[in-house]
């Protein structure tokens, strides 16, 4: 449908700043702002950008532009992997985990950031899965999204094993395990690894993501590719005012 069909009653661009909204605050559907169109017309068209991965697509190319602002090649050599564990709700509780790390049910998230700690993959898996069995799947979109050029991929010691290793070198990606090299006490600023921390940190700020508040995973994942299309506008300069 054209951004000028007749039977289009709302701005396409307002239905995205409501939903930019609602992922940035944290607000219910039914909660949105009466200056931003009907949720249930903003809820109906960000499920269709959702089902058309509409949301990972403007992100990619977002993220090649940044890149080449950055006087970078579009498509990075070097990503790193990591995951984070969001808190269930009841919208969530039936498919969360308990991590026994993090001492906590939930949802785990699996992200794949190039060196400059944008979002290149993404998956979510109950919090009991462990890292290492997702890396081969990390590796392989990685690769799929950036034509293949991803060689190495920094991660931390949830990745160790021969195996591990040996599944992500079938999709062309070594890994390269960057390890704590005496005790430490608080959080350590490590080579690499920290740019992944600080993407978790940017994440933070958008109180949709604070807790696991969906009952699909794929919604969820969805909610982060919109929080970083919002991040990755404002450092192009073209946030809405």
């Amino acid at each position: 449908m054209r951004e000028d069909a007749p039977q289009r009653d709302h701005s396409l661009r307002e239905l995205f700043n409501a939903l930019r909204y609602m992922v940035k605050t944290g607000c219910t559907w039914r909660f949105l702002p009466h200056d931003f169109p009907p949720w249930t017309a903003v809820y109906q068209q960000a499920r269709r950008w959702l089902d058309n991965g509409v949301f990972e697509q403007i992100a990619h190319d977002l993220r090649a532009i940044v890149r080449v602002l950055s006087e970078r090649r579009p498509d990075p050599s070097a990503v790193i992997f990591d995951a984070r564990t969001l808190q269930s709700t009841p919208e969530s509780g039936g498919r969360a985990g308990f991590d026994g790390h993090k001492k906590r049910n939930g949802s785990k998230v699996h992200v794949a950031v190039d060196t400059l700690g944008h979002l290149l993959a993404l998956h979510v898996s109950p919090a009991n899965d462990q890292e290492r069995d997702l890396a081969a799947g990390l590796a392989e979109e990685v690769q799929e999204v950036t034509g293949g050029t991803v060689k190495v991929a920094f991660v931390d010691q949830g990745y160790t094993g021969a195996a591990t290793a040996a599944d992500a070198a079938e999709h062309g990606v070594e890994l390269i395990v960057v390890k704590h090299h005496e005790a430490k006490r608080g959080f350590v600023l490590l080579p690499r690894r920290w740019v992944v921390e600080r993407t978790f940190g940017w994440l933070g700020r958008f109180r949709r993501l604070a807790r696991d508040y969906e009952r699909l995973p794929e919604t969820l994942a969805a909610w982060h590719w919109v929080a970083f299309i919002a991040l990755m506008l404002g450092q192009l300069g073209l946030q809405s005012a």
